[in-house]
């Protein structure tokens, strides 16, 4: 199917390859300004307290500091979906190391001085760390406000609790699914809080002008969301507001939004309109920064005895932390999304973000389908355990195909592909897999499925801008964060396909800068591709419409009658042509006068056929396209040991088009290694002061080269193209981390007869189980 065209499909080398390999990218850590202070902050010592008083004057008379502000001067709240934080705590901490006061100085060494020098007295309040205990009634509150705060219309947060959304999904009658079910199958499951770990920490510039304009250069997934709430929180006008983004060294969802760019703002503002960066340590990043939250998942199941499902009933309890932040949508995608890839009949689902007194939540990759999927996944397995059935055909009898209803009431068209086509290409690779361990080893196959739409409001718009240079070559201009996932690879792809013009011809600047960049809402969700890449054709025709204008003008042709190809504009059947080259700026009379101009391509993509989903039953179209699919696991398991090996990773993406198979290669390497550490290893630990024991990365335990799958089986699935998608391509970023966790776990079921419900499956975990098992030879 590749051979159809002459980019898109083929596997190209990435556009920040040189850049990146030889040194000379530029991220927000790299960026030094004349002048320039630096900022470091005062972290909470008490998961929840109220801050009685605040004593600065030791920092301030340090030589080297230039200003130490607190709370107090900074009276204000914001939040993407609910504005429940402060920029520095006033009243009350709600979480160790959440940051109570802020230093700018000379140098890094004298701020980071100057906070042990500032002294907090508190008054003790009682934390709350159990995110069952802070939904009871009578639980300690941590936002006693809640019921004022400012929040987004879909989201439902509870006056006088410690709730702060509540998504409800509602699809037929359940109670009469389960009466009429064989089989009922109840299960907890639990996953931790963890860390995105990416590579550059959070890192903001920021300078306030004379002139109350704002200058902002910052590791961020969402220039013009932060351009947006920095506008609304200081009050300036949204053209005063110039925010950078260059590369990202990573981004996994935690530099979405806004995050830590007020910080620097106010700081700057206060010294007089120097330039102030904050860079946060590695252990900063783990205590004060923003996490993937945890969930307490409890599902119940209806189950025929052929294995259809007849009912689900789910409760999913997500702990947000402190702050709402993006924890209250994830609740809400996954409430939405909580059945997985099948056509239940009967679907009761209640989704909650809940807070508590830990570092708060936000966009993971995967936006919370990585954490429920490791519930939903592992449950259909006890399911076909409890009924007798095998794992992969319980998955096809109740697989939602294009035609069926998904549980938000929606008839499924062409934005799914072929689950069924997905669960069988991983069952015969697993089949043709061996069966046996190296001695001494048990050997395990797991499979499981996954879907996932972009998590976003129904009126999410893009655009783009295609400009040609009068040597014929192309600049494409999107808002699309680099963070080292290619996407605007791809896009130039779909530039050079489009124009015709040779790949090599087509650049992408490296950064954003929302002055001059056009628009897209952020870089999440695995729409990139999809919106940005409708946005991209749409710019490529606009400026095909001026070439041909420009042409038909000097060549005396029919517009109708030209043809863009070949990097010329010419007469169809006929030899008269210009190069593009020759219009780039215009067209010139043979007096030398000229008309029309530039070639400037502008083009846009306004998501198509969402809306907002009913706040009782959840009823309406939350997703744009979804990418479905199935992976597989072969693990070798330790009796001994409990040491647990990957032997093979397959995945099978129902994608509709592989614009650069490459590229999507590397996601899947990348996410499958992300999904493999929550499963194995990552977890916050905390003392009993909620004190994070494991901040640095020799505690807190990531994959090793040599955790690495000995074997990847990569399938991209291309028989189902979506109709309104770019060469019909679906998203896959975040989908490379999708059901990673839950298909090892099935895979150890298989390799040691013991179901593991709790994340991560530690080799201390699962030692307590697997070691209790005799090997065969005993």
């Amino acid at each position: 199917m590749s051979d159809e065209y002459s980019y898109v499909g083929k596997d190209i080398e990435r556009q920040d390859a040189f850049e990146k390999v030889t040194g000379d990218a530029i991220y927000t850590q790299d960026i030094e300004l004349p002048g320039m202070l630096y900022a470091k902050f005062k972290k909470s010592s008490r998961p929840h307290a109220k801050i009685v008083n605040i004593d600065t004057e030791e920092a301030e008379n340090l030589t080297g500091v230039r200003v130490v502000i607190t709370g107090e001067d900074v009276p204000f709240k914001f939040g993407k979906y609910v504005e429940d934080r402060d920029i520095l705590a006033r009243e009350k901490v709600r979480y160790v190391g959440e940051p109570v006061a802020a230093v700018a100085a000379d140098t890094e060494e004298i701020a980071e001085e100057a906070v042990e020098l500032i002294d907090v007295e508190y008054e003790d309040l009682e934390p709350v760390f159990d995110i069952q205990e802070s939904r009871k009634e009578d639980s300690p509150l941590i936002h006693d406000e809640i019921g004022d705060y400012d929040h987004a219309p879909f989201i439902y947060p509870k006056a006088d609790s410690n709730i702060a959304n509540h998504f409800k999904l509602r699809k037929g009658d359940v109670e009469e699914g389960f009466e009429k079910a064989d089989t009922i199958v109840e299960n907890t499951f639990f996953q931790p809080q963890t860390q995105h770990v990416e590579m550059e920490t959070h890192t903001t510039v920021a300078q306030w002008t004379s002139e109350d304009k704002l200058r902002v250069w910052t590791s961020a997934q969402a220039p013009f969301i932060v351009r947006e709430n920095l506008s609304h929180m200081f009050d300036i006008p949204i053209n005063n507001v110039d925010v950078q983004a260059p590369y990202l060294g990573g981004g996994f969802g935690g530099k979405a939004g806004i995050n830590w760019e007020p910080l620097p703002t106010i700081l700057s503002r206060e010294v007089g309109g120097r330039p102030v960066k904050i860079s946060l340590s590695r252990e900063e990043q783990f205590s004060s920064s923003s996490i993937r939250q945890g969930l307490l998942a409890k599902i119940k199941t209806g189950v025929k005895e052929d294995g259809q499902i007849t009912a689900m009933e789910i409760e999913f309890v997500w702990d947000s932390g402190a702050y709402a932040d993006y924890a209250v949508n994830v609740g809400r995608a996954s409430g939405y999304a909580s059945t997985g890839p099948y056509e239940i009949p009967n679907v009761k689902t209640d989704s909650y973000t809940v807070y508590t007194n830990r570092p708060y939540g936000t966009a993971f990759r995967g936006f919370g389908h990585v954490p429920f999927h490791w519930a939903t996944e592992r449950q259909m397995d006890l399911v076909a355990q409890e009924i007798g059935m095998e794992p992969e055909e319980l998955r096809l009898k109740n697989a939602l195909l294009p035609g069926g209803v998904s549980a938000t009431g929606v008839k499924m068209e062409d934005k799914i592909g072929r689950l069924d086509e997905c669960i069988e290409a991983v069952r015969e690779e697993l089949e043709e897999t061996e069966d046996e361990a190296s001695e001494g080893k048990m050997r395990g196959k797991g499979i499981a499925a996954f879907w996932k739409a972009p998590a976003m409001p129904a009126n999410t718009s893009s655009s783009a801008i295609v400009k040609l240079n009068q040597d014929g070559t192309i600049t494409l201009s999107t808002a699309n964060s680099q963070m080292g996932q290619g996407t605007v690879t791809s896009l130039a792809q779909m530039v050079a396909e489009s124009l015709d013009v040779p790949y090599e011809k087509v650049k992408v600047p490296n950064h954003t800068e929302t002055d001059l960049s056009p628009y897209t809402w952020q870089t999440v969700g695995s729409r990139g591709l999809f919106m940005d890449g409708n946005a991209v054709l749409d710019a490529c025709e606009d400026a095909k419409r001026q070439m041909k204008e420009i042409a038909s003008e000097l060549l005396d042709v029919s517009e109708d009658d030209l043809i863009v190809a070949n990097e010329k504009v010419s007469e169809k059947g006929g030899d008269r042509e210009i190069s593009l080259s020759e219009i780039a700026l215009g067209g010139t009379y043979p007096s030398g006068g000229g008309f029309a101009g530039p070639v400037l391509g502008y083009g846009m993509y306004t998501a198509e056929g969402l809306s907002n989903l009913d706040p009782e039953t959840g009823e309406g179209e939350p997703g744009l396209f979804w990418t479905m699919g199935a992976r597989g696991a072969v693990v070798d398991v330790d009796p001994e040991t409990a040491d647990t090996r990957v032997v093979k990773i397959i995945s099978c993406f129902n994608l509709g088009k592989a614009v650069n198979p490459q590229l999507v290669k590397g996601q899947v390497y990348g996410g499958t290694l992300q999904h493999m550490g929550s499963t194995f290893s990552e977890e916050y630990i905390y003392d009993d002061e909620g004190r994070m024991l494991n901040n640095n990365l020799t505690d807190y335990k990531i994959p090793r080269a040599s955790d690495i799958p000995k074997e990847f089986v990569n399938i991209f699935n291309e028989n189902d193209p979506q109709s309104n998608a770019p060469f019909g391509a679906r998203g896959i970023g975040e989908l490379g981390m999708l059901s990673v966790g839950p298909a090892l776990g099935n895979a150890i079921f298989d390799a040691t007869g013991v179901n593991i419900y709790d994340l991560p499956i530690s080799r201390d975990n699962l030692s307590e189980k697997v070691c209790e098992i005799p090997s065969e030879e005993d």
